[in-house]
């Protein structure tokens, strides 16, 4: 078999496919139609651009109830089990947290406490009003973000295209969410390796991967440090604080979207991640505050 690699940028990463097939065209027709899938998940749910689904919803905040297609509210269905699954630690409605935390502030600040305060008030995805049909966000303010899922989302979206193209091993990397479509050409697995959250370019561990997904969810995406200390863009809806117990953690799953919440999940938990993870019966690897080595 001969291998085709892409990459191209998308959802503000960088992303590589590595399809491995007899016939190059076909790989070439499959990477492209997987392409433009993850570019249409990305224009449908940004809330960068006023034409989004997301955007739209947003806008209508305190108004009228916004129309939803099958795939929006599947999203919606899934965000609402994570919701459940995690006591509302995972809410979709969080977003609004980022009003309060600049990560890009040069000099960094942190949020005063009536910042913090106004944005936690605009958090509550139980009172948000959607069925299948329809969402409507309550109160003006109010804002739904796919974040959490979306990129999960489309590199699962990637895997069933490459699969519906005929292919039957391939690895899909999108922005360090990864998918494996098969084994190698050869049958042996995927090595994956995890980002090491403190050294740069350096990985902490590594899974064989020969089928599923990996994600990670990690203090080190975007962050500032204050007098020594960390603060990260993983925030907590009830504090409206950072994260801390962990540096990262990486969780296997057979879907990548269901790795990457269950990792977010797991950041959110903090000291109670390792019972939550062990309960879903799922692979996982944590980098603790420390640095120690959890799993």
């Amino acid at each position: 078999m001969k291998v085709f690699r892409q990459t191209f940028r998308a959802m503000a990463a960088e992303h590589e496919l590595e399809l491995a097939a007899e016939d190059m065209d076909v790989a070439r027709r499959a990477a492209d139609a997987a392409i433009a899938d993850v570019k249409r998940i990305e224009a449908k749910y940004s809330r960068y651009r006023e034409d989004s689904v997301t955007s739209r919803i947003n806008q209508a905040a305190g108004g009228a109830a916004v129309r939803i297609d099958d795939e929006t509210a599947a999203l919606l269905r899934y965000a609402d089990q994570c919701h459940a699954l995690s006591d509302g630690l995972f809410d979709i409605t969080s977003g609004v947290l980022r009003r309060a935390w600049d990560f890009r502030r040069e000099p960094p600040m942190l949020p005063g406490a009536d910042e913090l305060a106004a944005a936690i008030a605009l958090i509550g995805w139980r009172e948000v009003e959607w069925s299948a049909t329809s969402l409507r966000l309550p109160r003006v303010g109010m804002e739904i973000d796919f974040g959490g899922v979306g990129k999960e989302y489309a590199a699962d979206r990637v895997a069933t295209i490459c699969l519906e193209h005929g292919l039957r091993h391939g690895l899909v990397n999108l922005g360090g969410d990864i998918r494996a479509i098969g084994p190698r050409g050869d049958g042996r697995p995927w090595r994956v390796g995890i980002r090491h959250p403190r050294v740069r370019d350096a990985a902490v561990a590594g899974f064989d991967l020969a089928t599923g997904a990996l994600a990670t969810s990690g203090d080190y995406e975007r962050y500032f440090e204050i007098g020594g200390k960390r603060y990260c863009h993983i925030l907590n809806p009830r504090t409206g604080m950072p994260v801390a117990h962990w540096q990262s953690i990486s969780v296997v799953s057979p879907l990548c979207v269901a790795a990457g919440s269950c990792a977010t999940i797991a950041m959110l938990l903090e000291a109670q991640a390792p019972s939550f993870l062990d309960a879903q019966g799922v692979q996982w690897l944590g980098v603790a505050a420390d640095g120690s080595l959890c799993k």
